[in-house]
């Protein structure tokens, strides 16, 4: 009889996930918060009592993303005031502003070092929830992830945007399957007003600075409206670990040769940061070559969705053969897939994938290609189709039968 088979049956019913996505959701959860670290707490208990071997990491982040964007592009906006003043000296100086605003902007988003938030910002705490089952020694690991902070609003999130254009221009925008590059206009608005300043062309000028004050304002009404519940994004990911942890726990543990590492962070949204965290404290004793990554983020929108590739700045595909083993997964598990999308944002798999490991992130979308309530205030749990979570968790199941059929044989 199969792992999966055997566990199934103790999986999460649809009201037990959502029990848990509604207690987690009672909570305000921003990134790097106490909200945040009562959500660890409650997520790091119940796997106690689960019996696995549970921590919880306490981290040094700065915790918000509106700041490491917001600021470089208000700078990048008064460098371009400034030139249009005229003098060489002006000049000079509105570019220099806008260059490293557009150079501390690309390197936030593009998954450098950060030098940005790391040295001139404020720090924090957050915590990641590490728990781990079967034989600590074993030839081969999988390490599943989520988050359990929630995100601030906005605007830009404004759920009727996204919509209104694709029920005017259906056929057109039905048949694109990349989410649109919101960010790089953070990037190349203070880009255009360097180098309009420098070179004297008011016109390019004066489009950069109109550029970046646009982000500057987004920036500051996310900053000051309220986080989201979360329920989607991602308190769904969360309950798909518990989920699959019960189910390991029926069977007795993952297959032989085979650890399950489970990763609930903090501070995804304020950019991977408790993700990004956990690989400075964790990949040096997870080799690539024995260890696959699956992400779980916002699983409860109508259409359960493989991510081909993600980037803010720069798309990335996640390995074929591993996006080909979940496909396979999901047909045995019974399991619908839709496949074909690239989202220009990132979840906490681009870490992972930027650091290859052969790796995967599971979502979710609606029939716009969206998430449902994605950080709006109606992110709550009576708006999850737990159908979709209870199908990802069997999902999980299936691959972890699938990882462990490969110990021994060199399989990745």
């Amino acid at each position: 009889m199969t792992l999966a088979s055997d566990a199934e049956a103790a999986l999460l019913s649809e009201h037990e996930l959502h029990d848990r996505i509604a207690r987690l959701a009672a909570l305000d959860r921003p990134s790097a918060s106490p909200g945040e670290l009562a959500a660890a707490e409650l997520i790091a208990g119940e796997l106690r009592e689960l019996r696995l071997r549970v921590s919880i990491e306490r981290e040094t982040v700065h915790g918000t993303h509106w700041w490491p964007t917001g600021l470089p592009v208000a700078l990048a906006t008064a460098g371009g005031l400034l030139a249009g003043r005229g003098g060489l000296a002006a000049r000079l100086a509105g570019a220099a502003l806008a260059a490293f605003a557009a150079t501390a902007v690309a390197d936030d988003l593009g998954g450098g070092s950060r030098w940005f938030r790391r040295h001139l910002l404020p720090k924090r705490e957050t915590a990641n929830v590490v728990a781990e089952i079967g034989d600590p020694e074993a030839e081969r690991t999988v390490l599943i992830t989520a988050h359990h902070d929630a995100a601030h609003s906005g605007l830009i999130f404004h759920p009727e945007l996204g919509r209104a254009l694709f029920r005017r221009f259906p056929r057109t925008l039905g048949r694109i399957e990349t989410s649109p590059p919101l960010l790089w206009g953070a990037v190349a608005g203070p880009a255009a007003t360097a180098v309009g300043s420098l070179l004297g062309w008011p016109g390019l000028r004066l489009l950069g600075t109109a550029v970046s004050a646009g982000y500057a304002a987004a920036m500051i009404d996310i900053g000051l409206r309220a986080t989201v519940p979360g329920a989607n994004d991602n308190l769904t990911g969360v309950a798909v670990l518990l989920s699959l942890v019960r189910a390991l726990q029926q069977a007795g543990g993952p297959p032989p040769g085979l650890r399950v590492l489970l990763l609930s962070a903090g501070a995804e949204e304020s950019h991977q940061e408790g993700m990004r965290a956990f690989a400075a404290r964790h990949f040096d004793s997870l080799p690539p070559e024995r260890t696959h990554v699956i992400c779980l983020d916002t699983l409860g929108s109508p259409r359960l969705a493989l991510i081909e590739g993600e980037g803010m700045l720069k798309l990335k595909d996640y390995p074929s053969e591993v996006r080909n083993l979940l496909q396979h997964c999901a047909e045995e598990a019974g399991v619908e897939l839709y496949r074909g999308l690239r989202f220009r944002n990132a979840t906490d798999g681009v870490v992972a994938l930027r650091a290859g490991y052969p790796c995967a992130s599971l979502g979710s979308v609606d029939e716009y290609k969206v998430p449902t309530e994605y950080h709006w205030p109606t992110d709550t749990p009576d708006r999850v189709n737990y159908a979709r979570v209870a199908d990802a968790a069997r999902l999980c199941l299936q691959l972890v039968e699938r990882l462990g059929e490969g110990v021994g044989r060199g399989s990745r």
